[in-house]
């Protein structure tokens, strides 16, 4: 850049706000923008909506599914047999309520990452027991979440119950 288009530029940086009447033409054309929507305009802006979660959907790991030995697969058993008793039905779920906190498999959902279809992760959710079916759907459902018994790896009931 040459010194006289850095003098013409300096001249401009330098130069103040230009003051204006209330009430002249120009300030009646064209109103000072409040600070709060100013500051929006120098805002950072997501040009690709969603391209952050995609990253860190990438970044995150999946792990192989865990297989219970036998005397781990024991225990899990007691305890939904334990809370099958405790939720018969939805008054008796309601009466007890029933905290405890669930250990279960989720798939990889990205269809695009290499472990979709065979890796997952885990996840730990924690909430009142509502149902234990056993018989039909072999589902547990933990607040609005219902989890399948073969996607279970542990449960810990809270003290009470």
């Amino acid at each position: 850049m040459d010194q006289t288009a850095r003098t013409k530029y300096a001249a401009a940086y330098y130069r103040c706000r230009p003051k204006h009447e209330r009430c002249d033409d120009f300030s009646i054309r064209h109103p000072q923008m409040p600070t709060g929507k100013r500051a929006k305009i120098f805002s950072p802006f997501a040009a690709l909506r969603g391209f952050d979660e995609a990253i860190d959907d990438k970044k995150k790991t999946y792990i192989d599914k865990i297989e219970l030995n036998e005397e781990a697969q024991n225990v899990l058993n007691q305890k939904l047999v334990h809370l099958n008793e405790l939720t018969r039905n939805l008054r008796i779920a309601r009466e007890n309520r029933v905290i405890a906190s669930v250990t279960y498999y989720v798939p990889c959902s990205d269809e695009f990452h290499e472990a979709y279809g065979c890796r997952g992760s885990y996840e730990t959710v924690k909430g009142i027991i509502w149902k234990v079916d056993p018989l039909l759907t072999r589902t547990l459902t933990v607040g609005d979440l219902e989890i399948e018994f073969s996607d279970i790896s542990d449960i810990v009931i809270e003290e009470g119950a």
